[in-house]
C-alpha cells in the first residue's frame, strides 16, 4: 500500500518557500505521493443563503495545474496527485493540455483524480453547466484519454467535437492514469466502467466493505478485474491517537487500498513546520 499525504492547502499558507519546504520535506520522508484538492474559487456564504458547503472565499486553494509545474522543479520521485480536479467545471481540451504538460515537466508523475463537484457558484462562473455535470463527465474522460494517447484526434460527441487536431507535447504516460472521486452510485458504476482508480469516502469499516463488494460486482460486470482498480484511502490526524491511525490504515489494507494518503489539516497545527512534524511522526507510526 503506497502512502502519501494530503497537501495542507487550506492551512499552508501562500508563501512559495513554505510551499517548496513541505513538498521536499514530504519526498524526503520518503512519501510516494502528494494528493491535492481543487477549487476554482470560494463563495461568500453571506450572499448565498442556507449554504452548507464546506468550503468558501476564506479558505486558501492553490491552483493544482500552476502548482504542480512549480513543484516540478525541485521534486524528482513524488507522484503528484489530484483529488480531485473538478472536471465538469473546466474545458477539457484545456484540462488535457495541462494534464500532459505537467506529466512532462514532472517525467511521467502525474496522476488525475477528476470529480464533478458540488459548488454551483464555481460552476456559474466558470461558464458551465452544473446540472448535466456527471453525464458530461464520461464523454470528458474519453476527450482526455484521445487526446493523450493520438498524435491528431477527429471527435464528436454531445458535449465536444474536436476536428483533426492534437496535443503537442503529448505526454509520457499515454494515458495518464484517470481516477475518480465521489460516493454516489452512479460513480461507483462510472469507477467499475471508467476508472483506473477511486477515492472513496467512507470509513474502513463494515459498511464500507459492503460499498467495496458492489464496486467489485459492477466491475465484474463490466468485464474487469476488480484488482485492477486502485483504491485511495484516507486518514485524518485530527482527533485521533498513534494506535489509532495504525489500526485504520491496517483496516484499509484489509479493505484492499492500493494507496493511502494521511492529512494533517484541522488537527490545530499552526504552521508549514508543524504540518512537517506531524507528516514526520506519522511516518515513524505508519512506517512503509
Amino acid at each position: 500500500m503506497q502512502l502519501g499525504v494530503v497537501f495542507p492547502q487550506t492551512e499552508i499558507g501562500a508563501s512559495p518557500g513554505a510551499v517548496r519546504d513541505y513538498v521536499q520535506a514530504a519526498e524526503s520522508l520518503g512519501y510516494a505521493h502528494l494528493l491535492i484538492y481543487d477549487h476554482v474559487l470560494g463563495a461568500d456564504a453571506r450572499q448565498h443563503a442556507g449554504w452548507n458547503g464546506p468550503y468558501r472565499h476564506t479558505d486558501l486553494f492553490h491552483e493544482p495545474f500552476v502548482l504542480f509545474g512549480y513543484l516540478a522543479a525541485f521534486t524528482q520521485r513524488i507522484q503528484l496527485a489530484t483529488a480531485v480536479i473538478i472536471l465538469g467545471q473546466r474545458q477539457t481540451a484545456l484540462v488535457a493540455k495541462q494534464a500532459a504538460e505537467v506529466d512532462v515537466l514532472t517525467g511521467g508523475r502525474l496522476r488525475l483524480g477528476v470529480g464533478i463537484g458540488w459548488n454551483h457558484v464555481e460552476y456559474e462562473a466558470l461558464g458551465e453547466n452544473f446540472h448535466n455535470r456527471g453525464r458530461r463527465s464520461e464523454e470528458q474522460i474519453a476527450v482526455l484519454r484521445a487526446l493523450w494517447t493520438q498524435d491528431v484526434v477527429d471527435f464528436k460527441g454531445r458535449w465536444h467535437q474536436i476536428s483533426h487536431a492534437g496535443l503537442n507535447p503529448l505526454p509520457l504516460q499515454r494515458p495518464i492514469p484517470i481516477w475518480l472521486g465521489g460516493r454516489a452510485e452512479a460513480v461507483l458504476q462510472r469507477v467499475a466502467r471508467l476508472a483506473d482508480g477511486w477515492y472513496p469516502q467512507f470509513a474502513p469499516d463494515g459498511a464500507g466493505a459492503e460499498i467495496m463488494a458492489r464496486l467489485h460486482r459492477y466491475a465484474r460486470e463490466a468485464g474487469r478485474d476488480p484488482a485492477s482498480i486502485g483504491i485511495e484511502g484516507r486518514i485524518s490526524m485530527a482527533g485521533r491517537t498513534p494506535d489509532v491511525w495504525a489500526q485504520e490504515a491496517e483496516a484499509w489494507r484489509k479493505l484492499g487500498a492500493t494507496h493511502l494518503s494521511v492529512n494533517t489539516m484541522n488537527a490545530g497545527l499552526r504552521s508549514p513546520d508543524e504540518h512537517i512534524k506531524a507528516i514526520r511522526q506519522l511516518k515513524e507510526v505508519l512506517g512503509a
